[in-house]
């Protein structure tokens, strides 16, 4: 299935780039990425797949990656001084990304959505289904977690790459990530290296602003543990979580599932903090399953 061409869409001062699959009369569904990826973090074929389920698939570049709007004038956050409490270099939060997603919906014309979100996505995607409960028809957390310090936490070997001074050209970038990919990907599935070197280096001929994910990870580390608000939350939740995620522990899959009432935990073996083409078809099966069950 082909997808659409990329185009724009204007919220507040922000361009988002977004490109959809399929029926735009079929069920929405909208993906949101993780720290520092791009829409093609989801796989065409992943998109197509899902499409061919009878959904309208959006994918969508975040602030300060991809094709949308950089901050550029923002400067770069001092993230040790961040960590340490300090906020005067940081220029947003989670909370504006999750408006800058609402936003898309209404700009997209829809009225509400099926969200999907890995990683940060899934904390940004959580922000969503707490403050503009009126987009959300259901809610899927993929790899994520509450913003709880204590649950969730990265090991000290993804500590390690995820702090990584930045590549400093297209060659050292997909090294990079395949140093990355190494430690935090799925031990229960084949390493695909072909793979990862391919969506690296897309990602860099499409942009490459280090400073930028940077500012993404500042956003995380100064919003606030939503486990309180989860609570609030009406739509119907299911949370995936790997049992082998060395980036974001699956303790933080279980306290969302604790959080949001009457949620759906799924943790699947051997999975890391990617989403293996092995795992696809199980993907699509539960999360086109969680939005059939919404739709009635």
């Amino acid at each position: 299935m082909q997808s659409s061409s990329i185009a724009t869409a204007t919220v507040g001062d922000i361009e988002l780039a977004y490109e959809t699959f399929g029926d735009p009369g079929s069920t929405p569904l909208l993906l949101i990425s993780g720290l520092g990826s791009q829409m093609i973090s989801y796989a065409d074929e992943l998109c197509a797949g899902l499409a061919e389920r009878d959904l309208f698939v959006i994918r969508f570049d975040n602030r300060d990656v991809g094709l949308s709007t950089h901050l550029h004038s923002a400067g770069i956050p001092r993230l040790g001084d961040v960590r340490r409490g300090d906020r005067s270099s940081v220029h947003y939060e989670l909370a504006d990304m999750a408006a800058d997603t609402a936003g898309l919906i209404e700009a997209l014309g829809l009225d509400s959505v099926h969200l999907v979100g890995v990683s940060m996505g899934g904390m940004i995607a959580q922000r969503v289904a707490i403050t503009y409960p009126e987009r959300v028809r259901s809610l899927t957390s993929i790899m994520s977690t509450t913003g709880d310090r204590s649950v969730g936490g990265a090991s000290e070997a993804a500590q390690a790459v995820l702090y990584a001074p930045p590549a400093a050209d297209r060659e050292g970038a997909i090294t990079r990530q395949l140093e990355t990919s190494r430690v935090i990907g799925s031990p229960g599935f084949p390493f695909d290296e072909e793979a990862v070197r391919a969506r690296a280096g897309l990602a860099y001929d499409r942009a490459h602003d280090p400073a930028g994910v940077a500012r993404q990870m500042a956003a995380i580390v100064t919003s606030p543990d939503r486990t309180a608000d989860l609570g609030s939350v009406a739509a119907p939740t299911l949370v995936i979580h790997g049992s082998d995620d060395a980036l974001v522990n699956v303790s933080g899959g279980r306290a969302t599932a604790a959080a949001v009432p009457g949620s759906e935990l799924a943790v699947i073996d051997g999975m890391g903090h990617d989403l293996p083409r092995p795992l696809w078809p199980e993907l699509t099966e539960r999360i086109t399953a969680h939005i059939t069950r919404v739709e009635g």
